[in-house]
């Protein structure tokens, strides 16, 4: 097998591009599979922005996506899956209509409208730059493609939160099979380390008047704030509606529609193990599902271990992010 780098790319027959603006603090993360793979999306949350996700489900035809885009931009973001589609049909890639290929390109977007330019969103254009840039080997996270304009802890609103980025992982959990992850942090909660269940990146506490909202410590704590009266009062205004996480589970064990699924389900259990809290109406929190169906495997195994790589990869997310518009990062330097 070869040489694992704990990212997406560790399964063969992925590619891995970011396209952004890193001064509209903004972009596009594409996922390539040239060779198609079974696609599956669970979303959950209040406030999603996705295309092309109901053909994933069970009991409909198409069941192999060719690429999966993952945006900032809000709705607008959406636009970055044509470019996506124009490179892959230039490439000859898509399904196979009779009349011409379509190229199969979900896409989720996440809301980062309030952290740099607004006006500036990622286009068909920077779709297509991302597909240029797509590599099968590493790749970087942080600051980079859907996690450019990426925050977390905004139950004071966004200039108390933190920035976050896009973050991956991946490991081999025998016989072959390889699970990996690859999301898009840009919750609404604090991320926690689940062995201390510690916040390590969250809203900040803020000072209204003679009051300091959110205790004497470095973190607020999110879900301490929302039982308060303040908390309740505040979350009226100030949190909405700029969240989602949004990712990517794959694995290259041979699954059905209906099991690839099954892991997009069972891998939410990863954002819930690391975001608090998760799932909220001010999240739109979508995860992909892709199976290249190299291996031999089983959908239990393989799911439980989904959920361990996607809170590995939503702590490298945060733990990647450098400070930018004005909200500090974990990564120094």
């Amino acid at each position: 097998m070869a040489k694992m780098h704990n990212l997406l790319t560790d399964i063969e027959g992925i590619k891995v591009g970011h396209a952004q603006n890193e001064v509209a603090l903004t972009g596009c993360t594409v996922v390539l599979i040239e060779k198609g793979a079974v696609g599956g999306v669970d979303q959950r949350g209040g406030a999603p922005g996705t295309r092309e996700t109901d053909l994933l489900r069970p009991m409909h035809m198409v069941d192999k996506v060719n690429g999966i885009v993952l945006t900032g931009g809000s709705a607008f973001g959406l636009d970055a899956a044509s470019g996506v589609m124009k490179y892959l049909e230039e490439q000859g890639i898509g399904f196979n209509s009779g009349v011409g290929k379509v190229p199969i390109v979900p896409a989720a977007v996440l809301f980062d409208l309030g952290i740099g330019d607004p006006f500036i969103r990622p286009d068909a254009n920077m779709g297509y730059l991302a597909c240029q840039l797509a590599t099968d080997g590493e790749f970087p996270r942080g600051n980079v493609g859907a996690g450019t304009g990426a925050s977390v802890g905004k139950v004071f609103g966004m200039k108390q939160g933190m920035k976050s980025g896009i973050g991956s992982a991946s490991m081999e959990i025998g016989g072959g099979v390889i699970v990996s992850a690859l999301v898009a942090v840009n919750a609404f909660g604090d991320v926690v380390n689940p062995e201390t269940r510690q916040i390590i990146a969250g809203a900040r506490p803020v000072q209204a008047g003679p009051v300091n909202l959110g205790g004497k410590g470095q973190f607020a704590d999110t879900l301490e704030v929302m039982k308060s009266l303040a908390g309740r009062t505040i979350m009226t205004f100030a949190a909405a509606p700029s969240n989602t996480v949004i990712g990517i589970v794959a694995t290259n064990a041979n699954f059905n529609k209906e099991e690839t699924n099954k892991l997009a389900q069972m891998s939410h259990n990863g954002l819930a193990l690391t975001i608090r809290p998760a799932h909220t109406m001010f999240d739109g929190d979508t995860i992909f599902a892709l199976s290249t169906g190299k291996r031999r495997g089983d959908i239990n195994i393989v799911g439980a271990y989904a959920v361990e790589v996607m809170a590995m990869a939503v702590l490298d997310a945060v733990q990647s992010a450098a400070s930018a518009g004005g909200l500090p990062g974990l990564k120094s330097g």
